[in-house]
């Protein structure tokens, strides 16, 4: 196994140098794909505009590689949408899409729903939370699926910054932004699931993937959201359908501990779920807070539910045909 993870370590890894804009643009010409970009955002008002305009600027404007960039607003009590449509996305909130269907919370949720409300043949998902944005995020896993016609699925790969109060970690915690990707996504995935063990970021929110294998797949609607659909990818499509690219550094908003708990427990349900698939109770995850001279006990359900493959869904079947 160590052998066919070095080997697609060699042949599956890339930089976002590797692939010029030029030579992107002209397979995108010869193969008429479109591109859709997809953010989803919740309370994202301080940076959603920033990276919708860079976007919009590099890849519409500039040269024609994105054809649609959307925001699907999960709800937010700040002026994401407002400032998301002012930079020029198309802005759509998540309890219109499929409304006979109550929306549950999670970024997986929106991440699903958003394949009924874009056209592109390759749909690039973005995060809205990302600071000092650059379009090599998109070019980059994008470029390889308009010029390799055998790929599936590339995600982002990059340092991630730790940021602390009053500025940026420094030295030994200037890598250690994926703290659940360390202490959980990574273990679980070189036990169980020892192919995928050569990605670098395997709860990266930055991925780009064929339609075409998206409407096949299952949607963790939480957390769990990267990493089941990297172990249903794999199975469905094997390890050489999948690849990274190298685009740099990623600066972001980080949780608190206790968030991270929340999302350290969705994840290791969602791998729970892929060895077992069968019956099991709904878990919960207690954690404590100071509250005085004491510790109280705060109980929160993990994320379980998931939504088809969007194929079965009878709404998407009629645009489909339509």
């Amino acid at each position: 196994m160590l052998e066919e993870v070095e080997r697609w370590l060699i042949e599956r890894s890339w930089s976002v140098s590797d692939r010029p804009l030029h030579r992107i643009l002209a397979a995108k010409r010869a193969s008429g794909q479109t591109v859709s970009v997809v953010l989803p955002a919740l309370n994202e008002e301080a940076t959603v505009g920033d990276i919708v305009s860079v976007i919009r600027h590099d890849l519409v404007l500039q040269v024609p590689l994105v054809d649609e960039v959307v925001v699907i607003d999960s709800g937010s009590t700040d002026r994401t949408s407002e400032v998301a449509a002012a930079a020029g996305a198309t802005v759509v909130h998540r309890d219109a899409i499929l409304p006979r269907l109550p929306a549950v919370p999670g970024k997986g949720e929106v991440l699903w729903r958003s394949l009924l409300v874009t056209r592109g043949d390759i749909v690039c998902f973005v995060d809205a939370d990302l600071r000092e944005f650059s379009s090599d995020f998109v070019t980059g896993i994008v470029g390889p699926l308009l010029t390799d016609p055998g790929l599936q699925l590339v995600k982002a790969m990059y340092d991630r910054p730790l940021t602390v109060a009053g500025g940026s970690a420094t030295g030994a915690g200037a890598g250690q932004g994926g703290r659940v990707t360390e202490l959980m996504a990574r273990p679980l995935l070189n036990m169980h699931w020892p192919q995928l063990a050569g990605f670098v970021q395997p709860l990266g929110g930055e991925y780009a993937a064929r339609r075409g294998l998206l409407e096949q797949l299952p949607f963790p609607v939480g957390y769990g959201i990267e990493l089941g659909m990297l172990v249903d990818a794999l199975h469905l499509v094997g390890l050489d359908a999948l690849a990274q690219v190298d685009v740099g550094v990623r600066k972001h908003r980080h949780q608190d501990g206790q968030a991270l708990g929340r999302m350290a427990a969705a994840i290791y349900r969602t791998a729970q779920l892929r060895l077992a698939r069968a019956h099991l109770l709904r878990p919960s995850l207690t954690q404590f807070e100071r509250c005085g001279d004491a510790f109280e006990p705060r109980t929160y359900s993990v994320d379980t539910e998931e939504r088809p493959p969007m194929r079965d869904v009878a709404e998407y079947q009629s645009r489909k045909v339509a």
